[in-house]
């Protein structure tokens, strides 16, 4: 799944994808750019760990294999080699994209940033359309009227094979936009005008390709239930909107001063459960909104004097919760780095300018939040190195900035429960070298310009990774990235390639391939390998080489061919887009049987000498998938196959729950001293009063029996609002007005005490009498725990400093703009 970043900063808000990414992988753009490296050129942060190099020197060796092609092998591979330029063609950006599943259907958009770039250089903007997996294009910008699109919108795919095109529409003297839809993958188009102007690219429903909703430059908020034919304008004034679940519609909107109202926190969520006909307002004074993975959360100030808080729903937004999590000033931020329907991961930046924070993780309700890691890195341009390792359950990569300002990498392989670092490569020589670990390139190294990728996983090639990385102490920009593989999910590591690459995963991890990273010069070399980098092998694909823009394959993996995109120049200085595609299924010939394949579980350590081998989250997966050594096609109708058993639940299965902390030497959770404190915050209306015997389930774990703490001791639940005590009288009585003597006052003492002991053991009786049920169908206020980390034998690092001191600052505007993009 394509997870996207969200930063709730100052507290900012951003959605990151893949850059140049979008539509869950299904589109890339290439740009064309000067080979001087002056364009492109962003403002960055000094780079760490440079050592007064000039330049960056070769990290520890290693050997990889190198196998040349047969003859037989190259005249294969020429044969099925197809080489597309795109003559006459100068626009500046190809945008590509792929449209339905296993179609083939390639569409490609050659552009300009801006329609005054075409007035300038006389160009315009064309629409190229492949039916065999980019084997060959043809030219159909006429059935657009060869109307210039734009850029900045590109190509929409929605579900199954609809696609939308945007025109880049003047707004002056235009009524409205216009769009270009297709229903049958960009055979046919339908030209459509819009009665509005897009201020961004249409939205389509997750499911549904007819429902679409787009926003216009005037803030009012569209919506179509028939694919662009019928447009209705259901709201004004808004702001940002969500699909959430089902046909739930989520939009904030300003009432008044739609510039200001942003900045000020005046934003109104609304909700619609019937496609615009009725409207639930959900919450009113909220800066910024989003919806990832089952939850709803928008983050608020409640006071004009006090930080901004968050608050998440689990439930479409009937009930909301205030996150208990460290509360952020206008110039920090929250950023969402991951979610699911079970939790979230969330980064709190630190006060200040030191380009780290803390990360927590929430409970499937998004309101108790552990601490996970401290002094994670998120740089000054709203960067993190936080990667989903999606090729196996659990697994989770980045980076973390170190007191002695080194930036080290750290992996989890339970969800955040516990983090430790990377293993040396088995085939590395690290020589006298004291600190030996492997430490991975993120979005911080490829935002320096020091690799051109980030990791890359699959879910379909099981426990497969790719990543840049460098050997050592910590991540050096000295030293010039390798690739790596690991086969098992990040465990284990070997060094495969020297030197930064692209490269892409086919055929389900069946084969890799890749091309060496050249800033200056051409390419002509892309090297395959069919044994997860363990050894390569290289073709040369073109006569003519040319400066390299990027690869390309179908989303999903499971094809057989890999376009490799650049421009070569002509006799008359122009560039010319070139494409070639290689299709390796007439290499590989042979269909993989049941010989081919292994049974393999995940996560094992220790070579099933233990019954919690291979368990994580309260389960053990065991995987069918492909040996190293079968050199065959796993093919289109492949399938990841796993069979998953319970494991017993031990201590490690449990966090500490709200007012209790892990004991250093022996991991039982003990009391806090504060912990009978009465809470601040309410919930769905009430105040909650909650002890426990200190332990709940780590969120998705599914473990069965064994460890089982004892949970509810004592549950007191106030309503808000509800004082415990009367309220003052309005006029002040003095109490020997009505009772004058001693005696009197003794009897009224007794009278009180004796009435005071009969509503006490009342109360006592009905709490005893609905405590279980109360804590079950309750859902409790909590405060964050601090998850520590102590496995030392895994080499997790022990000491985690608190983090609250330091200053640290990613996001340094005070809004929260671009919440989803």
């Amino acid at each position: 799944m394509f997870w996207r970043l969200v930063v709730l900063g100052g507290v900012c808000v951003l959605l990151l994808g893949a850059e140049g990414r979008s539509g869950g992988g299904r589109t890339v753009t290439f740009h064309r750019t000067q080979q001087d490296g002056s364009q492109g050129q962003v403002r960055t942060r000094p780079r760490r760990d440079t050592s007064g190099a000039s330049r960056p020197s070769h990290g520890p060796p290693f050997t990889s294999c190198k196998t040349p092609l047969t003859p037989a092998e190259h005249e294969v591979l020429d044969d099925n080699t197809h080489e597309t330029g795109f003559n006459g063609d100068d626009g500046s950006y190809v945008i590509l994209t792929w449209v339905g599943d296993g179609t083939g259907v390639i569409l490609v958009l050659s552009t300009f940033s801006a329609p005054i770039d075409t007035f300038l250089e006389g160009g315009s903007s064309r629409l190229y359309r492949s039916t065999d997996y980019g084997k060959s294009f043809h030219d159909i910008s006429q059935r657009i009227n060869n109307t210039f699109i734009k850029e900045e919108f590109g190509v929409s795919v929605g579900p199954g094979s609809s696609v939308i095109l945007t025109a880049d529409v003047p707004v002056v003297d235009n009524p409205g936009g216009i769009i270009f839809t297709s229903t049958d993958a960009g055979a046919t188009f339908r030209f459509i005008q819009l009665p509005f102007h897009l201020a961004q690219p249409i939205t389509y429903h997750f499911l549904n390709p007819d429902y679409l909703v787009a926003l216009s430059i005037d803030g009012g908020l569209w919506l179509s239930l028939d694919f662009g034919a019928k447009w209705t304008k259901v709201y004004d004034g808004v702001h940002s909107f969500s699909w959430g679940a089902g046909i739930n519609l989520f939009f904030s909107y300003s009432r008044v001063d739609t510039v200001d109202a942003e900045e000020r926190g005046d934003l109104v969520l609304k909700r619609t459960k019937d496609l615009g006909k009725t409207f639930t307002t959900i919450h009113e004074d909220i800066f910024s909104f989003g919806y990832i993975g089952a939850f709803l959360f928008f983050s608020v100030m409640e006071d004009p004097r006090s930080p901004r808080v968050m608050y998440f729903s689990s439930d479409q937004g009937d009930t909301f919760s205030q996150a208990l999590l460290p509360s952020a000033s206008t110039e920090q931020f929250y950023s969402i780095l991951d979610g699911d329907e079970d939790m979230l991961f969330m980064h709190v930046d630190n006060p200040g300018d030191t380009f780290f924070g803390t990360m927590y993780t929430s409970d499937d309700r998004g309101i108790l939040f552990s601490k996970s890691l401290e002094r994670h890195l998120f740089d000054g341009q709203r960067k993190s190195d936080f990667t989903n390792i999606t090729s196996l359950r659990g697994v989770y990569l980045t980076n973390k900035l170190d007191d002695d300002g080194r930036i080290r990498s750290v992996i989890s392989f339970n969800r955040g429960g516990t983090w430790r670092q990377l293993s040396k490569p088995e085939n590395v020589d690290c020589g006298q070298v004291q600190r030996c670990n492997l430490h991975i390139h993120g979005e911080h190294s490829r935002n320096n310009r020091i690799v051109p990728m980030l990791a890359l996983s699959e879910p379909t090639a099981v426990g497969l990774v790719i990543a840049h990385g460098t050997v050592g102490d910590s991540l050096s920009s000295s030293q010039h990235p390798d690739v790596f593989v690991s086969s098992d999910g990040g465990y284990n590591w070997r060094g495969t390639l020297r030197g930064p690459h692209h490269y892409s995963i086919l055929d389900s991890g069946g084969l890799i391939v890749a091309v060496e990273a050249q800033r200056e010069g051409q390419v002509k070399t892309i090297k395959f390998s069919t044994d997860e980098g363990r050894c390569w092998k290289s073709y040369n694909f073109t006569e003519q080489p040319f400066f390299f823009a990027g690869l390309a394959s179908e989303p999903g993996t499971k094809a057989m061919n890999v376009s490799v995109w650049g421009f070569r120049p002509e006799e008359d200085g122009q560039p010319m887009w070139v494409a070639v595609t290689i299709d390796f299924q007439s290499l590989i010939t042979r269909e993989c049987n049941e010989q081919d394949y292994e049974q393999w579980l995940a996560h094992s350590t220790d070579e099933g000498r233990s019954e919690r081998n291979g368990c994580v989250l309260g389960v053990k997966e065991t995987y069918r998938r492909l040996k190293k050594q079968s050199v065959c096609r796993n093919g289109k109708s492949f399938v990841v196959s796993k069979k998953q058993s319970p494991c017993l639940c031990t201590r490690d299965d449990y966090l500490c729950d709200y007012g209790y902390y892990p004991h250093v030497n022996t991991s039982e959770c003990v009391r806090e001293p504060s912990a009978n404190k009465t809470l601040e915050p309410c919930l769905e209306g009430e105040e909650d009063e909650l002890l426990t015997a200190g332990y709940r389930k780590v969120a998705s774990d599914r473990c069965e029996g064994g460890f089982s703490p004892q949970l509810a001791v004592q549950t007191v639940i106030r309503p808000c609002g509800v004082n415990t005590s009367p309220a003052p009288s309005t006029r002040s009585l003095s109490p020997a007005a009505d009772f004058d003597t001693p005696r009197e006052r003794l009897v009224l003492i007794l009278v009180c005490a004796g009435a005071g002991v009969v509503v006490l053991i009342a109360v006592i009786s009905a709490i005893f009498a609905v405590r279980r049920v109360v804590y079950r169908n309750r859902t409790p206020v909590y405060r964050f725990s601090n998850l520590r980390i102590q496995d030392d034998e895994n080499g997790i690092t022990p000491e985690l400093e608190s983090a609250t001191s330091s200053n640290g600052t990613a996001c340094q505007q005070d809004s929260d703009d671009d919440l989803i993009e």
